[in-house]
């Protein structure tokens, strides 16, 4: 996600986080490959520790591009990093969406890069900002599942599955709703006055979404089936997926 604002450069700090969570991740995968036990705990950790990796190339790919454009800002801010600490409010950018997934497996956007897009050089930048996030999820997922594909492990089954989420957050990220990529995507080819019409509501327009995901199975169901069919076109393995759908544990499903 992107926000547009204004504000003084972060302080420093968290550097080492990411290391430490890319280390472990490939620890998980590891014991994933070698059939190591318990592999729902490693499954769960893998998962974790991988979607937290791509919230942040993410994030960077939106101020990676907003630098293109000519926002210095973001290297203000310090958002050139792989630094989760960098991208807003932790809690609300990193640990609710990975408790969301957690609770009912559904990957929820992340971190927000704050930008200013009077600084970009034209308006397309700004679509192009707002496109790049859910393109690295998109291409994450591609990559994914051709790296699961030939794999029989259980690692196989973990990378598929979170194959299988990132084409789920490229759908979701790209709706052409307020506090979406989708919507800043075409925010510079909308006309001002509609837009100051529903600021108001733009800020609880993401929780409108949530809420009818989480409650209207059909809602949810398109966006599953959205994502399986581009899993498929990846050349995924739709068995291997599957196959980590169910042994990714959640709320739902513990047997640890």
């Amino acid at each position: 996600m992107i926000r547009s604002a204004s504000g003084r450069r972060r302080t420093s700090g968290g550097s080492w986080i990411f290391p430490v969570i890319l280390l472990i991740t490939v620890g998980t995968a590891i014991a994933l490959a070698t059939g190591t036990g318990p592999l729902q705990l490693w499954m769960f950790v893998f998962v974790l520790g991988g979607w937290t990796i791509t919230l942040c190339l993410h994030e960077f790919a939106h101020a990676a591009i907003s630098l293109a454009g000519g926002d210095t800002s973001v290297r203000e801010r310090g958002y050139l990093t792989l630094n989760l600490l960098r991208y807003t409010d932790p809690t609300n950018s990193f640990i609710i969406p990975l408790l969301v997934l957690v609770i009912g497996g559904i990957p929820l956007p992340g971190g927000a890069v704050l930008v200013e897009p009077g600084r970009l050089r034209y308006r397309w930048w700004s679509s192009l900002v707002s496109a790049g996030g859910p393109a690295v999820n998109l291409l994450s997922g591609v990559v994914l599942a051709l790296v699961a594909a030939p794999m029989t492990s259980p690692l196989g089954a973990a990378v598929a599955f979170l194959a299988l989420l990132q084409f789920f957050a490229g759908i979701l990220n790209l709706l052409p709703i307020p506090g979406f990529d989708g919507f800043g995507v075409i925010t510079p080819y909308l006309p001002a006055a509609f837009l100051r019409s529903i600021a108001p509501f733009r800020q609880w327009a993401p929780l409108a979404v949530f809420v009818i995901l989480f409650s209207v199975p059909t809602a949810r169901n398109w966006l599953w089936d959205a994502s399986w069919n581009l899993y498929q076109g990846a050349g995924g393995d739709v068995r291997l997926a599957i196959a980590g759908l169910d042994l990714f544990p959640n709320l739902q499903n513990l047997n640890w």
